[in-house]
């Protein structure tokens, strides 16, 4: 291998994953794999330092089984655009100057991957949810996006948090009452048993992508289940909130509601069209970012 390989490398770093690509000189897509999800806030704690420089490792040795990147652009999930950790970590593990690696925001590249800067609005649902729009002179404006703890309402984490809100509620008042529900089967066979302390262990002894996951067994009892029906459509209500808050700052114009937890059931973007204006534009796209960071790379390096 050789630092001339003509190689640049995108990578979406979110909480429930981290995903890269590699894109040759014409942009199309060589290479690409994944590792577990980071996230900006691990710079806070040296655990959660060691676990990001580690996964960071295992990244740089997939990625130089096929090549030496010349440039790497990364999306990473809760960046502020000041910490220079992630991009001097992931230099040292690929073995190239840090000038090479450009850090950005994660809602950035998915912004880009769907619009050019001043057209449109992003709603963007993965563990947790955030609009944003790039205007003409490439500043980002966003809505939402605050955290999970806080709100994030309609991500996979808000969808788990409510499953599990409404389940436990019902089991102190009628203990076993989980039996008869198809959602509370779901999620107890997705955490492995209806025990209190599984569930406890579940919510609050792992990262909060994790948590997110249970997103997908509220989706899959919904069409048996009306309180999972119920969540679904809340979360959609909750994205088309986030979308008319930027609307009213800024504007009409189009929206296009991309992630991973968007496309858990069609009742989500259903209801999120039911709640906005009949005349604003609504498309759901299945954006990929870290193909998008790649060509973002590859743009800004030549």
């Amino acid at each position: 291998m050789k630092v001339s390989d003509p190689y640049r490398l995108g990578i979406d770093a979110g909480g429930s994953g981290m995903r890269w690509a590699l894109a040759d000189t014409v942009g199309a897509i060589v290479a690409e794999g994944s590792v577990a999800g980071v996230s900006a806030n691990q710079l806070a704690s040296a655990g959660g330092r060691a676990v990001m420089h580690d996964t960071f490792a295992l990244l740089a040795r997939q990625v130089l089984a096929t090549g030496v990147p010349v440039a790497v652009c990364m999306g990473l999930t809760g960046f502020d655009g000041i910490a220079s950790e992630p991009a001097a970590w992931l230099a040292a593990a690929l073995g190239i100057v840090p000038q090479a690696v450009t850090v950005r925001s994660d809602i950035e590249i998915a912004y880009l991957s769907a619009f050019a800067p001043g057209d449109g609005y992003l709603v963007y649902a993965g563990t947790g949810s955030i609009a944003a729009w790039i205007d003409m002179d490439g500043t980002l404006h966003r809505a939402g996006g605050r955290g999970v703890t806080l709100d994030d309402g309609g991500g996979g984490f808000w969808i788990a948090r409510e499953a599990m809100r409404h389940i436990w509620r019902l089991e102190d008042e009628q203990p076993g009452v989980w039996r008869q529900s198809a959602m509370a089967r779901a999620v107890f066979a997705h955490i492995g048993g209806s025990d209190w302390s599984l569930s406890r262990q579940f919510i609050y002894g792992q990262d909060r992508g994790a948590i997110a996951t249970l997103a997908l067994a509220v989706a899959s009892s919904a069409d048996a289940d009306p309180v999972a029906r119920d969540i679904l459509e809340r979360a959609g209500a909750e994205l088309a909130r986030v979308a008319l808050a930027l609307v009213g700052r800024y504007g009409a114009r189009p929206v296009v509601l991309s992630g991973r937890a968007a496309q858990l059931h069609p009742l989500i973007a259903q209801s999120m069209r039911a709640a906005l204006p009949a005349a604003l534009a609504l498309t759901q796209r299945h954006t990929l970012a870290h193909h998008a960071a790649a060509r973002i790379a590859l743009h800004s390096h030549h």
